[in-house]
């Protein structure tokens, strides 16, 4: 595939056992609740988007996303780490999979039905700016086995949930990456950055 400097991040959260929800199912984050307001936590969400402009999400985080931040946008009582993701989640263009929507019921939203490498190989292509794969394990998975995950922001909470799903399953390419960055939160969460290396 021929592609642009343009670089693909990914962006998710994970226990210590490498789940990305608890063993309730896909809606279980009672692992991750503790943490996800931490200084920590709020710092790394501003370094997922500063350099991004555009989001690539799955059409289940979508709808939870525009459910609930454009509201965090004004509010003038939020965290402003949080009102600045919102704002910029509002205002970049998405792009959101789906096999069941057949329109975008968000703005500057574009609704794929189409392979996800194939899609994301095409936006590296044009354009300008980070894509960022926002929290959304069902496109991060295919990018991982084709190779085209520049840089991954791993949240991981200091939790054994004992079921879920894993992120990084057996059958990946094999990878190395390097450590760009790391802060230890106050309750042991980890916010790691890490580059392939190419």
């Amino acid at each position: 595939m021929t592609t642009t400097d343009r670089t693909v991040t990914a962006n998710i959260s994970l226990t210590l056992d490498g789940r990305y929800n608890g063993p309730g199912g896909p809606g279980d984050f009672g692992p991750f609740a503790p943490y996800v307001t931490t200084e920590t936590a709020r710092d790394q969400l501003t370094r997922i988007w500063e350099n991004a402009t555009t989001a690539v999400i799955g059409r289940v985080n979508a709808e939870g996303f525009m459910g609930y931040w454009p509201p965090v946008a004004h509010d003038e009582d939020a965290d402003p780490r949080d009102r600045g993701y919102a704002r910029w989640l509002v205002d970049t263009e998405k792009v959101v999979f789906s096999s069941t929507l057949t329109r975008a019921p968000w703005d500057r939203t574009r609704v794929v039905n189409a392979p996800v490498a194939e899609t994301v190989a095409a936006l590296k292509s044009s354009g300008e700016g980070e894509i960022l794969v926002n929290n959304s394990a069902s496109i991060i998975k295919p990018l991982l086995s084709a190779g085209l995950i520049d840089r991954l922001y791993l949240m991981v909470f200091p939790e054994i949930a004992g079921g879920g799903q894993r992120l990084f399953d057996d059958g990946l390419p094999a990878s190395t990456w390097t450590l760009a960055s790391q802060e230890t939160g106050s309750l042991g969460e980890l916010a790691m950055v890490y580059d392939r290396v190419r």
